[in-house]
């Protein structure tokens, strides 16, 4: 059956049930235009229509590993918005609202009119369940937790090659009481009689969330979905996302001159490498020296591109301008609006100088587009303003150039290996656009800058000789503005504390503190109180992602 579809799918629009289900879903919900046929599929993607869940993201990252390529959209997306992408399928998240109240986010009728796929998860079963004539209550028991799903008398493709009762994890207080018509239950727990629905034209709800860890075969579940009844193959790869993205950028740059801001990261290199790879000397690169670096970075950075990508760059040491600017600055958020005005105002400077030019490149990634709350991600409430998303001016003179902005950072480095870039430059760790500047609790100033460099060299000096740096998602020391006394050799001192934060991601919506060993965490210390001067002791952040974020600032 893999890669079938036909006898899944709602077969016309004249069919009685289905449009059935159609007047419903109109009267309970969506007001967006109807399309008059299903879109033509292109690369087989699926939309994500996003009502708020914490776990979005996941579901887009889980159809991802599955080499399907998926966007996420709120739950009022225009219709042509959806359009463009010619999807397969729908997945509906999860949420917390409960869909009997008013006002909450419910599909737009124009995803069951196209007539493909739809996986409801969670509140998203609980909406297909609601529009398409079903009952949904509050139920008399919750589930939050591990439960034990088994399947049903009738055979579905979800649960293809799947044994009959498998762990899942549960997060829901509301119950379907009543199916829509047509459906019929494919799986149930102790507590929900129907935590699984299907009906013939493949549409599905799980009441389960399949994209969380504690689903064990829950990736399995998404795949059946993608490929037995969506029909995908599979083919969103990085050699396919680099062919994809060439042709766009061409097409959109035309005759025009693009600057692309080098840090020395991953995403920005992947991202020039990427631009170059399209239109060839018609960028350059600007490597700006904010200051902010950490040791030897700016002279390791410049030396990796010019023998690695031999483009066109031009190095400019900013640091005077930068350090003005954050004088006396101490709130976070002033920090990163003051380093993003900044950076735009040298580059326009510096386009100033080359002539005309059109366009500024930035390596934005999906999770920042989230966390800092643009248009496409409406419901999620904003964590901290991005540098390369929510820091920019308005008044800024460039048309913007993300090629990146819709991948995870996993996915990023795949791209880069596939463009034939270095080992080393693919693999650096994670560095925040407003550097140095963010790591510093307090007022920022070049004698912090020193002693923050000085005890982060330490850092990356032992997580490296240790063998951990692929390991961790993100190693290194904070300068806090908290000081203590201490004792070296006879005398008192009152000197800075310094903070290590280590910590695992796989894309930094979540993150887990590394247990790194006591030796290590021993030389650390060791070290860095006897080189770093001012320094007399360390501690380590053993928060994870939530409550805390991965930087302090």
């Amino acid at each position: 059956m893999e890669g079938k579809r036909d006898s899944f799918r709602v077969s016309t629009s004249d069919d009685l049930e289905v449009s059935t289900y159609l007047e419903i879903a109109k009267e309970k919900g969506g007001e967006q235009p109807i399309p008059e046929k299903a879109p033509e599929v292109d690369r087989g993607a699926v939309v994500v229509i996003d009502f708020g869940s914490q776990y979005s993201m996941l579901i887009a990252r889980r159809v991802r590993e599955c080499r399907v390529y998926c966007e996420i959209l709120p739950h009022d997306a225009p219709w042509q918005r959806v359009a463009s992408l010619k999807p397969r399928g729908f997945i509906f998240s999860g949420g917390p609202a409960s869909v009997y109240e008013p006002g909450v986010p419910l599909a737009p009728s124009y995803v069951y009119e196209t007539h493909l796929p739809i996986l409801g998860i969670c509140y998203g079963m609980q909406v297909l369940a609601h529009q398409l004539g079903g009952k949904v209550a509050l139920g008399t028991k919750h589930e939050y937790g591990h439960a034990i799903l088994h399947q049903g008398d009738v055979e579905s493709p979800i649960f293809a090659d799947l044994p009959p009762s498998l762990p899942v994890w549960m997060s829901h207080g509301d119950q379907i009481l009543e199916m829509p018509p047509g459906f019929t239950v494919l799986g149930y727990t102790e507590n929900s009689p129907i935590a699984v629905m299907g009906n013939e034209y493949g549409i599905i709800g799980l009441q389960f969330h399949p994209e969380v860890a504690h689903t064990p075969q829950g990736k399995e579940i998404l795949k059946n979905f993608l490929y037995r009844i969506c029909g995908c193959s599979g083919n969103w790869t990085p050699a396919s996302f680099i062919a994809e993205s060439v042709e766009r950028i061409r097409k959109q740059v035309g005759g025009g001159r693009v600057i692309c801001a080098l840090s020395g990261g991953v995403d920005s290199a992947v991202t020039a490498a990427l631009i170059h790879r399209a239109i060839g000397d018609q960028l350059t690169c600007i490597f700006v020296n904010n200051g902010l670096l950490r040791r030897e970075e700016a002279e390791r950075t410049l030396n990796t591109f010019q023998r690695n990508l031999k483009m066109n760059i031009i190095y400019v040491d900013a640091t005077e301008r930068f350090l003005q600017r954050l004088e006396g600055v101490v709130d976070p958020e002033a920090k990163r609006r003051v380093v993003g005005e900044e950076f735009i105002q040298v580059f326009e400077e510096e386009a100033a100088k080359l002539g005309r030019v059109d366009f500024l490149a930035q390596g934005t990634l999906y999770p920042d587009v989230i966390e800092s709350t643009t248009p496409e991600s409406k419901a999620s409430a904003k964590i901290k303003t991005h540098h390369n998303v929510g820091a920019l001016p308005t008044k800024m003179t460039f048309s913007l150039i993300e090629p990146l902005r819709y991948l995870f950072k996993d996915e990023v480095r795949e791209v880069g290996l596939e463009l034939g870039m270095p080992e080393e430059m693919v693999w650096r760790q994670p560095f925040p656009g407003p550097g140095l500047a963010i790591r510093i609790i307090g007022e920022v100033t070049k004698d912090r800058l020193e002693i923050l460099r000085a005890a982060d060299w330490v850092v990356m000096n032992e997580i490296k000789k240790a063998k951990l740096y692929r390991q961790l998602w993100q190693s290194f020391a904070v300068l806090t503005d908290t000081r203590s006394v201490g004792v070296m050799g006879d005398f008192r001192t009152y000197g800075h504390l310094v903070a290590i934060r280590a910590v695992t991601s796989e894309d930094a919506m979540t993150a887990d503190w590394a247990r790194l060993p006591y030796d290590l965490l021993a030389r650390i210390s060791n070290r860095i109180v006897n080189e770093v001067s001012g320094v007399n002791r360390v501690v380590y952040d053993i928060c994870s992602k939530p409550p805390s974020t991965i930087e302090w600032e």
